[in-house]
């Protein structure tokens, strides 16, 4: 048979795999164009991050920021830096899910969102996620003496404020940028700079062992996860022991943010893992809090797949308080 024709690896209904190497991915999202003219309040724009690797950004901003007046103009907004997610294979910023979703974000907070592309596995197998996601955030930072390339970043982004958040793979990917921030050091006037925030969405970790004893035992499911990491990093020597998804097995008190909000579903099989990562960074010796909201009775990111529903709008809100909220402790890291 053919090679490009033949299946190798089947993980329908979302992708496919041929013996060739080409994916099929079979849920397919349509493109989103960015506007101008305001959805929900908001307004959006792209701007390439990388041209060597033909990477973009979503710029979003509530309409009321470009009103004109010197009261609208001094105001800047918290910013908030946004990873898709999808196993690292699937997701887009600029999709029928992805775009939507941080309107809404963008809505309920009252801030300014840049949600990153990244180059996806099978055809860019990790690390190349975060090497792209990281890159993202250099091309963000260029904007903190407000002499970047984008105006809206420029005039609105308050670098003092700075959240990051993803959903599965890309609360996985915004994790490993707040670990990767305190060991580059970014620097914000002069001082080393700590994210202000950080929201993991029903985050994608995993181990090779059950995390503890609600943790799903069966062998298929397990597998399933497995095989799926294998795609997405076929180079790593532990597999799903991987430093890079195995992240509760890590050392977290390196993670540069000063506080964290984990949310997880009671029928998610990550959730044992969050709620794991988030007692384990609390007793790290790391310098934040760490906050927890579940779900009990909804499945992975169930907010994002069925964003009308009553516990959608809770983790919605949940989501607005914690960025918009200011305390003692938001500002000892400033």
């Amino acid at each position: 048979m053919d090679p490009d024709s033949e299946i190798a690896i089947d993980y329908s209904p979302r992708f496919r795999i041929f013996k060739s190497g080409r994916i099929e991915r079979l849920v397919v999202r349509n493109f989103v164009s960015p506007s101008l003219n305001p959805t929900n309040g908001v307004i959006s724009k792209d701007a390439v991050y990388s041209s060597e690797n033909n990477l973009s950004l979503r710029i979003f901003l509530p309409q009321k920021a470009v009103e004109t007046g010197e009261e609208k103009k001094k105001k800047k907004l918290p910013l908030l830096v946004y990873f898709h997610g999808g196993g690292f294979v699937m997701g887009s910023p600029f999709c029928t899910m992805y775009h939507p979703f941080v309107t809404s974000l963008v809505a309920a907070a009252d801030c300014i969102a840049v949600s990153v592309e990244y180059r996806r596995a099978p055809e860019h197998p990790i690390p190349t996620a975060y090497e792209d996601s990281w890159e993202a955030i250099k091309w963000i930072f260029t904007h903190v003496a407000g002499s970047g390339p984008e105006d809206w970043l420029n005039e609105n982004a308050d670098f003092g404020r700075v959240f990051l958040a993803g959903d599965s793979a890309g609360a996985n990917i915004a994790h490993h940028m707040g670990i990767r921030a305190g060991k580059e050091k970014l620097k914000l006037d002069g001082d080393d700079f700590k994210i202000f925030g950080m929201v993991l969405f029903h985050p994608y970790f995993w181990s090779k062992a059950p995390i503890d004893e609600h943790e799903t035992k069966d062998v298929a499911e397990r597998r399933h996860v497995e095989g799926k990491w294998e795609i997405a990093s076929p180079n790593s020597e532990n597999g799903v022991d991987d430093p890079w998804i195995n992240v509760v097995g890590s050392d977290l008190t390196g993670l540069a943010c000063g506080r964290v909000l984990v949310m997880v579903a009671g029928n998610d099989k990550f959730a044992r893992q969050g709620l794991a990562y988030s007692a384990k960074l609390e007793k790290s010796g790391w310098q934040g809090k760490v906050e927890v909201e579940e779900t009990k009775e909804e499945g992975h990111v169930f907010n994002i797949r069925v964003p009308d529903s009553d516990n959608a709008r809770l983790v919605l809100q949940r989501f607005a308080e914690f960025l918009k909220r200011r305390d003692k402790l938001l500002n000892t890291h400033i």
